[in-house]
């Protein structure tokens, strides 16, 4: 059973995936290499929560309870208990790399690897780990909060029970938050590129979807 979730990188990404995980009951431990960074990250966590207060999302017992259940650590030797870690660091190859190439002779045997990378590919950095069939994608849309859309990415040895195990967290955690939907794609993310699509081709689909409209409207 998954009961602690390590998060490393404690940016905007970092701090809103634990942000999310702490509501949904799971006790967070963020990383960084900064105890300054996770100062702040942990001040963003509790003014946003308290937002969450004021719009009547969550009680202000269900925030005191969340922001209690978020510790920090800039030691990643402390991930030695933790059943799932996201890698929520900048997007360079090579760092993320040598986290999980740390990670793999910190984390206890069982336990999930997970990388929240929106372009690089899930394979490669499984390939560096002790554990690739326990390595997944979990790609948070920005702000995490807020977006709601999750997508899970299987690397090419993505086991699956690693896939069912990290499907029923994102569940749980659309239930407790009551914004995030579960989206599933294999072996590379999608809305990455759909996104960069969209944007260079903004008129090309507005005027598509009014010639869908105008169609329709003549056939009726």
């Amino acid at each position: 059973m998954v009961k602690i979730i390590g998060i490393i990188g404690a940016g905007q990404m970092g701090n809103g995936i634990a942000h999310v995980f702490a509501i949904a009951g799971y006790n967070v431990l963020l990383s960084d290499q900064n105890q300054e960074v996770l100062n702040h990250a942990t001040s963003i966590i509790e003014n946003n929560m308290k937002r969450q207060v004021l719009k009547n999302t969550i009680s202000d017992e269900e925030c005191k309870v969340a922001l209690a259940r978020i510790k920090t650590t800039i030691n990643l030797s402390d991930f030695n208990n933790v059943d799932l870690a996201i890698e929520a660091a900048t997007e360079n190859e090579n760092i993320k790399k040598a986290i999980f190439k740390d990670l793999s002779n910190i984390m206890k045997p069982g336990a999930i690897m997970a990388t929240n990378t929106s372009s690089i590919s899930v394979t490669r950095l499984a390939a560096i780990t002790d554990r690739p069939e326990n390595f997944i994608g979990v790609h948070f849309m920005n702000p995490v909060p807020i977006m709601a859309l999750v997508e899970l990415i299987r690397g090419v040895a993505t086991s699956n029970r690693t896939y069912k195990i990290v499907e029923k967290i994102i569940d749980k955690i659309g239930s407790s938050n009551n914004f995030i939907k579960l989206f599933a794609t294999f072996y590379g993310t999608v809305i990455n590129p759909l996104l960069s699509f969209f944007k260079k081709n903004t008129l090309s689909v507005a005027f598509a979807i009014l010639g869908f409209i105008f169609l329709f409207k003549i056939g009726e």
